[in-house]
């Protein structure tokens, strides 16, 4: 029997509605705000949440983020396109308008919970899904990164990682390693950036005694170093085109010649090589060798930025703050509920790295034994930049203006507007008087929300012109 929890101010209303469910053979529990439901109850033991848009305390969307994978349905009293924004920000599975109609309810009801069931299924069926010792994420995304990792894991494939700096392309390189028949062999990591262009090659292939000035010694390269093993290559859009050349030799005939030496040596090395810049661009400038790009393009894997990666933020921002509590000898904290709404809000640019430098630095500087506040987190989300340039060469982008433009150009009435149209037209009408922060609030969203669905819905907002700053 699915379990409902029903979160509602009105006890005459909450009444009602637990019956009306409980003739529907579902258990049901009652809470009169967010702060009796989340102190009363563990969130993750139902299969719905019922909430009140409006609630004393804390809103009802609240629950969204504090209910994790369990799917919310918001009631609101604001029959209205505006409330219906307001009542789906954040994520809210669906909208029921009070005085709220018996069947109409029971029919969402159903129908929210017979997709999260089957999401639910879904997921347990896929095995190979399970998450990966060191990353933290049950996000769908996440899943369907673990999923990639444990199929190429196995193989002797070659694997791209693209991702933004700060997203962990490393701790994808060593599940693969770790996975892999080579995982009792070496996994040698190298920040191909981070190394002068003159020293790359004899770090990457070795050299003999007295091939250039300053080669004393002969030395072993970092890719014989792997022989039998892995090789991680960070940033391989940095490697210059000579390394690029001998790299390719390494990958189609397995092995390595060291400079200053007329003879190669046999290497079995596995390459996984990561990158944040676009190759194919790259490789159209003349700064990266199509074959080797071809070589290395087997299996791509894509690291979703934190942002996109939804309620895994505050999952992860915790496990930071227990692993920096533990290493500082430190009671463990919690977050406060604004410094909850500043992580879940912010964009993260930096992302992983940049947030573990925050939660770090707030556990440091700390002086309460209870919980970190916002300003120790030094997160203003004022300076996120939301503001982002119209490509008009892009066709894409400039078919998604003109189809938000043809709705806010339409004289059709407002009250046929779906939700994503009364969201252009909103946008489109006041975002030359509002800043994102004025837009974001009368839309009831975060900007992180409203940010997202500009590019979705491709109406980025446009840089001010000189003569408008002025």
């Amino acid at each position: 029997m699915s379990q409902i929890l029903i979160v509602e101010d009105e006890v005459i209303i909450r009444t009602a509605l637990r019956k009306l469910l409980e003739r529907n053979k579902y258990q049901v529990s009652e809470a009169g705000s967010v702060k009796e439901a989340t102190t009363k109850f563990s969130l993750n033991n139902f299969s719905l949440i019922i909430s009140d848009l409006r609630l004393p305390g804390a809103p009802g969307t609240d629950m969204i983020k504090l209910a994790g994978e369990v799917p919310v349905l918001i009631m609101t009293s604001y029959a209205s396109l505006r409330s219906a924004v307001d009542s789906m920000r954040m994520g809210a599975v669906d909208y029921i308008a009070k005085p709220f109609d018996h069947d109409e309810m029971v029919a969402a009801v159903k129908r929210v919970i017979g997709k999260a069931n089957a999401a639910r299924k879904k997921r347990q069926s896929k095995t190979s899904s399970h998450a990966i010792s060191g990353m933290i994420g049950s996000s769908t995304v996440m899943q369907e990164l673990y999923n990639r990792i444990h199929k190429v894991a196995p193989t002797q494939a070659t694997v791209l990682v693209h991702g933004e700096t700060g997203t962990g392309k490393e701790l994808v390189a060593r599940a693969i390693h770790e996975e892999s028949p080579r995982a009792g062999e070496a996994l040698i990591c190298v920040n191909c950036a981070a190394i002068p262009e003159t020293l790359i090659e004899s770090e990457l292939f070795g050299h003999e005694k007295g091939a250039f000035t300053g080669a004393a010694t002969t030395r072993d390269g970092l890719v014989a170093a792997a022989d039998g093993g892995s090789l991680f290559l960070d940033e391989i859009g940095e490697l210059p085109l000579e390394a690029q050349a001998r790299l390719l030799r390494v990958l189609q005939e397995g092995e390595v010649r060291p400079i200053g030496s007329v003879e190669s040596r046999k290497v079995n090395v596995r390459l996984i090589a990561a990158t944040h810049r676009d190759l194919r661009k790259l490789c159209q400038d003349g700064e990266f060798r199509e074959d080797l790009f071809y070589r290395i393009n087997v299996v791509q894997l894509m690291l979703p930025p934190l942002r996109e990666r939804g309620k895994d933020i505050i999952a992860l921002a915790e496990s930071l703050l227990e692993r920096y509590c533990e290493q500082l000898g430190k009671p463990l904290l919690g977050l406060s509920p604004e410094a909850i709404q500043a992580v879940t809000t912010y964009t993260w640019p930096g992302n992983v790295r940049e947030m573990e430098n925050a939660i770090q630095r707030a556990v440091i500087l700390c002086e309460d034994d209870h919980e970190i506040s916002h300003d120790l987190l030094s997160i203003d989300l004022d300076l996120v930049k939301v503001d982002v340039d119209i490509a008009d060469s892009d066709p894409y982008s400039a078919a998604a203006r003109n189809t938000a433009m043809s709705v806010y150009n339409s004289n059709e009435p407002n009250e046929n507007l779906s939700l994503e149209d009364y969201f252009q037209r909103f946008v489109l009408e006041h975002q030359d008087s509002m800043s994102e922060t004025e837009l974001a609030r009368k839309l009831g969203v975060s900007r992180k929300c409203l940010w997202e669905r500009r590019q979705r819905l491709g109406i980025p907002r446009k840089k001010p012109t000189i003569a408008a700053a002025k």
